[in-house]
Parts: C-alpha cells; sequence; structure tokens
C-alpha cells in the first residue's frame, strides 16, 4: 500500500487520514477485508478521520477515531449476524462511544432492516446498505459537533480544482428521452476528456483532468463504484437467485473499483509536480554568407626505400 502515502510536496491538496500502524496491515486478509470497505473508509479518510478494520462482537467494523478522543463504530446488523459478504450487509449501524465517558453514546446512523414485522422501521432503512447516506449522516452529525478535521460541502470536495469544471452529459442526451442525443453519452464525455488530457500543455493541467477521475468523493471512479453499488441493490429487487448472484458480482465490482481509487488517489499529485526535461542546447548554425573553410591539404607521403638490384648469375 506505498501508493496510499501522501505526496507532501503540493500543500493545495488535502491528503487522505493515513493507514492504520499495525502489523495486521501487511496481512493478506486484513488488506482484503480493507478492500471490502473502502467505500466506507475513503470518503471518511478524505474529510481526515482515521480509519481502521475490527472484528466487534460477531462482524467485522470500522472503526473511526475522532479528534476528542471518542470513536465511531460502523457495523452492519448485530442481531442475527448477517450473512453477506463483509462490505455489503443489508443495513449500517453507526454509533459514536468514548472509552471513559459513557454519556456520550449515540446512534448516529441506523439502516439495518428490523427483524419485528410489527415494529416501525427507522428512516433510513430505505437505504439499506448504501453507503452515501450513512456518509452523509456522519458528516451532518460530526459537523455539529465540531469534529470534522476537513468538512466536505456538497458538490464540493478538498481536492477539486474550479478551474476544471467536470463535464456533465446533459439529462437530455440519455437514451429514452424526446430528445436524441448520442446513444453512449457518458462514454463520449469520457473520451472528451481523454482528447482534452491529449492536448494538455503542461503537467498541471494535466493533473487537474486525472483529478476529475481520482477525486475520492465526487471523482469518476467513486460514483463508478456508487453506481455499481446501485446496480446490485437494482438486482436485488428481483427476488431471485440469480439476481443475488448478480448483486454479489456488482458489489465485488464497486469493491474493485474503490480499491483502484484508494490505490491511485495521489496520482495527480504526483502527475502535477513532474517537470519537463529542458530541451537539449542548440549547437550555433554557420550563417549562410560565410564560406566553409578550405580543405586541410593533406600530409606528403613518407619517401619509400629503393629497392636492392637483383644479381645476376
Amino acid at each position: 500500500m506505498a501508493a496510499d502515502k501522501p505526496n507532501p510536496t503540493d500543500a493545495r491538496a488535502t491528503p487522505l487520514a493515513p493507514l492504520p500502524d499495525h502489523q495486521d496491515v501487511e496481512t493478506r486478509w486484513w488488506q482484503e477485508l480493507w478492500r471490502r470497505h473502502t467505500h466506507i473508509t475513503t470518503p471518511l479518510r478524505a474529510r481526515g478521520l482515521p480509519c481502521d478494520i475490527e472484528f466487534g462482537l460477531n462482524a467485522y467494523i470500522v472503526r473511526v477515531s475522532l479528534p476528542d478522543d471518542s470513536y465511531l463504530v460502523i457495523s452492519p446488523p448485530h442481531d442475527p449476524p448477517s450473512e453477506r459478504p463483509p462490505g455489503d450487509p443489508g443495513g449500517w449501524i453507526a454509533t459514536r462511544e468514548h472509552p471513559d465517558d459513557q454519556t456520550l453514546f449515540e446512534v448516529i446512523y441506523d439502516s439495518a432492516p428490523s427483524n419485528d414485522p410489527g415494529a416501525p422501521q427507522q428512516p433510513e432503512a430505505r437505504h439499506g446498505g448504501s453507503a452515501q447516506p450513512l456518509i452523509e449522516a456522519i458528516d451532518h452529525r460530526l459537523a455539529q459537533l465540531g469534529l470534522l478535521p476537513h468538512p466536505v460541502l456538497p458538490h464540493e470536495s478538498p481536492h477539486r480544482h474550479p478551474a476544471q469544471p467536470s463535464a456533465t452529459p446533459e439529462a437530455q442526451d440519455v437514451p429514452g428521452t424526446p430528445h436524441h442525443g448520442p446513444r453512449y453519452v457518458y462514454g463520449e464525455a469520457l473520451r472528451d476528456l481523454t482528447d482534452r488530457l491529449n492536448a494538455a500543455e503542461s503537467h498541471a493541467d494535466a493533473a487537474a483532468l486525472l483529478h476529475q477521475i481520482l477525486e475520492p468523493t465526487e471523482g469518476l471512479l467513486a460514483q463508478l463504484g456508487e453506481f455499481f453499488e446501485a446496480a446490485g441493490e437494482k438486482a436485488k429487487e428481483a427476488e431471485e437467485d440469480d439476481g443475488f448472484d448478480l448483486s454479489y458480482d456488482l458489489a465485488d465490482a464497486a469493491a474493485e473499483i474503490r480499491n483502484l481509487s484508494e490505490v491511485l488517489h495521489v496520482a495527480d499529485d504526483r502527475m502535477r509536480v513532474l517537470t519537463p526535461l529542458a530541451p537539449a542546447p542548440r549547437l550555433p548554425s554557420i550563417p549562410a554568407n560565410v564560406s566553409p573553410l578550405p580543405p586541410r591539404p593533406l600530409p606528403p607521403a613518407s619517401p619509400k626505400a629503393t629497392p636492392p638490384a637483383r644479381r645476376t648469375p
């Protein structure tokens, strides 16, 4: 995970909070758990909140350290234990706790489905295992408490460069609307971004375009992860075995995309500080009105010895 280290050379960028510092970080099983939870940890780390993966009462949880020594526990439903894979529960429960002050305990978010048909559902239950409403609820509460190191406003991110607006396709260009726009409008928007990258005149311009893809909360990869997660939820609505299998495949795709975003999140900063090589100095050319020097005469050939005369018998 060496690529996860922030680049200190650019003070304009807000780096992600550091990775946990313990021996499990180097193990394959922990890295797999981390990969499956990056849709939760990356947005929180972008807000300056350190995260870790631990085993809770009966499932793996995300533990988030807060500036006042309290912490968040983000977990799947407690009872009954979830049979879904780590990082993809049917709902999320986020609580704030403090090791020495039990009065600080509070439930910030609860989208876990109720097992009691007669019990009223929590308002968040309609969101199920979606990550975005969970992050928004945490944003709202921590901002109220003054515990959000790097607040992220709606439609704004700590890395965004205002001079480079994202290319957002018009909704009227989407197939199925009365307007007849391009068939693959989102692919064409990305192709346009690629063309702009090819034509960039500096590494700073290239970095600003690369940032549109890699920004950890609003960038294309982050939103693509949300898209596949939403597609997985849509597949479940069929309530068929193949629908559930497809949802798991889509959830894995979302996790892979978020992992890629995690690995490359400083690539735009690294691009920005690249310095192009200075052109090689050109030798002075001979003016057209100056005649070239005459060729030097060759040195005289050295005299050869005369061979002796042949004696006659």
